[in-house]
Formats: structure tokens, C-alpha cells, sequence
């Protein structure tokens, strides 16, 4: 159980969540495809394409390579979209779509460590458009997420300007430990991915969330807990009533400064020259 009472003498600490197949039962992104559609930013085909990858992600999970194919499918997918649109959109369709899909054990665990005083930080490779009203349906107090370049005619080039993903999330939640004078040696962080390793290394609690066969290994090895998510509930069916929310979400992406977003285009472009 987690300590329900913070020691405010102490240096401040947060509690860092993955978001997809950790807060939520799916891809965050994917799940609003039927709602670009209907909004005319994508055809039928696309719609069956991301069925498809959604239906991967969730039978198997994604390693470092399908997460690189998916990227870039959505860069590509998503340029040339109003931004605007975007946010019009997924503030629609955020209730029906996302709101049933939020795990109840994620939702308590959010709760407990408000209660014990922590910060909850969304920290989540989908774009900041969809994850920004995500967190603030959550009550989370910061959001990472991935933010894709936007022209001067407001829509997407499909061009990257910081990819929340690996090393980066580990990154951008030491500038914030910094900037928020988080302790996270005494910090919390929970995902489903062995991708975000980085991440779960960077604090004294980490969580593995629904794990990837990678991350249950590693987990296993490092005798790290493991937690089993299965209850899909929507926020306003919870008792005791879930805060909706209680406190706006920040974006901890902006926040952090450039050398996090320098440090992701680094390194994704040296991955991209070991993939060549």
C-alpha cells in the first residue's frame, strides 16, 4: 500500500504514469481515429489501418521498432491537419471515448497519490493534443507528451519538434525534478513498456504496469513490483466519486526547456543513423 500521509518537511515528490496500456486499456492516439474520420482528416483505409496497429499494441505490445513505424505512419498520417481541428475533435468525442477506457486501479492510484501529496505527471509518446485533456481529465498536475511542428498556416508539417519516447521521458522528468525540486529517489513511476526502462530507472519506486514480455523480465530481474490493470470504469461510475479534476494540467513539455527536446532529436536521430 502507498504511504497516504507526505512528510512535508521533505523534498516535494511525484508520481510519473505512462499513459497507454497503464492508465488506459489503449492507444490514446488510435482511439480517436474513428473521430478524425467522421471530422474528414482521414479515409476509410486509414481508419482499417489504425484498427489494425491498435489491435497489434494490444495483443503483443510494441518494441523499439514497431514504435519507430508508428511514428512515423502517424507523422506522415497526421500532416497537413488543422491544429485547431485537432483540438476541436478530441474535446468532442473526450468523454465517449477515453473516459471508459481509464483503468480503476490507475484512477486510485492517482487518487492515493494525491492524497499523499505527491504531483501525478502524465508522461506519454502520443501527441499533446490528445494527451493534454487526457491528463486534465485525470486531475494530473503535469503532462510530457510529444509535440509535432506546426506551420504558420496552423497545421501539422509532419515534421517532429520533441519526441517524448525512451530516453527522453527519462530526460524531461529530471529537468522537471529540477525545476519542481522533485526528490526521485523518493519518486514513483509506472509504465507497461520496456521501452520507457530510462524512465523507470530515473526514480526509487518504479512499477511495471501490465508488462511487455521484455519489461516482465526485466522486472523480474530487478524485482521491481508488478502490477495487473483489468478494470476498464467509467470516472463518474467510481466510489468514491473520482475529482474531475481537481486541478489543471500543465505541460511539463514546455516547462522542462529545450535541452530535453535537443537531448529526444539527438538521440532519435542517432537512431536513426543505426537503423541505416
Amino acid at each position: 500500500m502507498l504511504r497516504l500521509v507526505e512528510n512535508h518537511s521533505l523534498p516535494r515528490t511525484a508520481a510519473f504514469f505512462d499513459l497507454d496500456k497503464t492508465v488506459i486499456a489503449k492507444s490514446s492516439t488510435l482511439t480517436f481515429s474513428k473521430s478524425f474520420y467522421q471530422g474528414g482528416l482521414i479515409n476509410r483505409r486509414a481508419v482499417l489501418r489504425t484498427a489494425y496497429i491498435q489491435f497489434v499494441f494490444l495483443a503483443g505490445g510494441a518494441d523499439h521498432e514497431q514504435m519507430e513505424r508508428m511514428r512515423e505512419y502517424l507523422s506522415a498520417l497526421c500532416k497537413g491537419w488543422n491544429v485547431q481541428q485537432v483540438k476541436e475533435l478530441v474535446a468532442e468525442t473526450l468523454h465517449d471515448l477515453i473516459d471508459p477506457i481509464i483503468y480503476d486501479e490507475a484512477a486510485s492510484l492517482i487518487e492515493e497519490h494525491h492524497a499523499a501529496g505527491r504531483d501525478v505527471v502524465i508522461v506519454s509518446t502520443s501527441g499533446s493534443e490528445v494527451v493534454e485533456p487526457i491528463g486534465e481529465l485525470l486531475g494530473a498536475d503535469r503532462v510530457v507528451a510529444t509535440r509535432m511542428v506546426v506551420g504558420d498556416d496552423g497545421c501539422f508539417t509532419g515534421e517532429v519538434e520533441y519526441y517524448a519516447y525512451g530516453p527522453t521521458k527519462a530526460a524531461a522528468i529530471r529537468e522537471l525534478a529540477e525545476a519542481e525540486g522533485y526528490d526521485l529517489s523518493r519518486c514513483y513511476a509506472y509504465s507497461d513498456s520496456a521501452t520507457d526502462l530510462p524512465m523507470l530507472e530515473a526514480v526509487g519506486h518504479p512499477y511495471a504496469v501490465n508488462p511487455d514480455r521484455a519489461l516482465r523480465r526485466e522486472a523480474a530481474a530487478r524485482d521491481w513490483p508488478v502490477l495487473l490493470f483489468n478494470r476498464p470504469v467509467r470516472l463518474k461510475q467510481r466510489l468514491p466519486a473520482f475529482r474531475m479534476p481537481p486541478r489543471p494540467a500543465l505541460v511539463a513539455a514546455a516547462a522542462v526547456g529545450a535541452a530535453a527536446a535537443t537531448a529526444g532529436l539527438v538521440w532519435y536521430a542517432s537512431r536513426r543513423r543505426q537503423t541505416a
